[in-house]
């Protein structure tokens, strides 16, 4: 039986280039950079090298790469740090409910220990927020806006370029540095375009794990001129903002499947397309099941379907013992009994929510896959519905 994997969105399989690149500086690489020795200043060397990699594949200055153990990591100091920086100038934070947990959860804390005032923009049914509705939430003491670039559950693209645009124009007008603007990117990388320049962000997140490099890292671009509070203190590594002893072997592993993903795009978008999109065709023929998400404007990759009457957990373990691996949304909340925030926020009824089944696909996923999983979701499916005790009308 072939192992199907289908939860890209997770995580990745790290890229077998990645590791030939990586393997040198778990053994004979291995100085801390920090040391002024011949091995020391040629980690640093490397970890300079890789900053410059990544800078020019964001557009941007080597000195706005910021080195993180991850995505979690990043979007904390992104939105915690912003915060702290800026108390003196406002107060006031403006997301969306469709973020991620690393934005979601450190803002709903600092709203409830009176540190900020915290505005949480819904979203449509397709899962696109409003740019009418950000710039008219925006006051005098905005100091931060955070706008995923793409769902990691239903896979909507989010407008923030058109964001980010309206943004500067209010700046302008309002001759004012604030508010800031944050995008997760970490779901983003390798199926568009990061050109900082052209989505108009101050601070963008990403993750290695998500593009098929090494798990444990992560960045942080931060645009000149922002003003960002430390969250871990130390040796004053990453220019003061992110001290510890840097993730070499992971920096390195970033920089190259960040450069590999980016370069691929094209292709693997084109490539992936097809094979969604005949993905949602064949599940959708499942007697009232729902496609959650964006029908067009979302991720190459990503398929999330609503099977009423059933529990999704429950067809996940039923796809798992024929080999097929996918989950029921985030894996942050995997071990969470609340129904998904995600498809609450999208207008999902209650009662339906957790018969959500998400599907992505990625480097190794081929037609026949499709076809596999196609043909033992229905039967799932209908086995499911017929233990189920009651029937949801839709």
């Amino acid at each position: 039986m072939k192992d199907i994997y289908l939860d890209h969105a997770s995580t990745t399989p790290v890229d077998s280039r990645v590791l030939d690149v990586v393997r040198p500086f778990w053994s004979e690489v291995f100085a801390n950079p920090s040391s002024l020795h011949a091995p020391g200043v040629s980690a640093s060397n490397a970890v300079m090298d890789a900053r410059k990699r990544i800078a020019r594949l964001l557009n941007a200055h080597a000195e706005e790469v910021l080195f993180t153990s991850g995505g979690t990591e990043s979007d904390n100091l992104a939105v915690v740090g912003v915060v702290w920086a800026n108390m003196s100038k406002g107060r006031h934070v403006v997301t969306t409910a469709i973020e991620h947990p690393a934005i979601l959860e450190p803002l709903l804390h600092l709203e409830k220990t009176g540190d900020i005032d915290l505005t949480v923009l819904p979203v449509d049914g397709a899962g696109l927020v409003d740019p009418d509705a950000v710039m008219e939430a925006i006051r005098p003491d905005t100091v931060l806006i955070s706008v995923m670039l793409a769902n990691n559950e239903i896979g909507t693209i989010q407008p923030v370029a058109e964001i980010g645009k309206r943004l500067l124009k209010h700046r302008k007008q309002n001759a004012t540095a604030l508010p800031y603007f944050h995008t997760d990117a970490c779901q983003a990388a390798g199926a568009l375009d990061l050109d900082v320049e052209k989505l108009h962000v101050d601070l963008l997140t990403l993750n290695g794990s998500k593009i098929y490099g090494p798990k444990g890292i992560g960045l942080l671009f931060v645009r000149r001129g922002v003003s960002v509070e430390p969250l871990i203190r130390g040796g004053g590594q990453e220019r003061g903002l992110r001290s510890g002893t840097e993730n070499v072997p992971g920096i390195i592993g970033l920089a190259t499947a960040f450069e590999l993903a980016q370069a691929e795009k094209e292709t693997e978008n084109a490539r992936l397309i097809p094979l969604r999109d005949r993905l949602i065709e064949g599940l959708l023929s499942i007697p009232k099941a729902r496609l959650n998400g964006h029908a067009t404007t979302r991720l190459p990759n990503n398929v999330n379907v609503t099977f009423p009457d059933i529990e999704g957990e429950a067809a996940v373990l039923y796809l798992d013992a024929k080999g097929i691996r996918a989950s029921t949304g985030s894996a942050c909340a995997s071990s969470s009994l609340e129904p998904s925030h995600v498809l609450m926020a999208i207008g999902l009824p209650h009662d339906i929510v957790h018969g959500s089944v998400r599907f992505t696909l990625g480097r190794s996923t081929t037609v026949d896959d499709i076809e596999v999983v196609i043909a033992a979701m229905s039967p799932i499916v209908e086995r499911l519905r017929s233990m189920s005790p009651v029937e949801i009308p839709v």
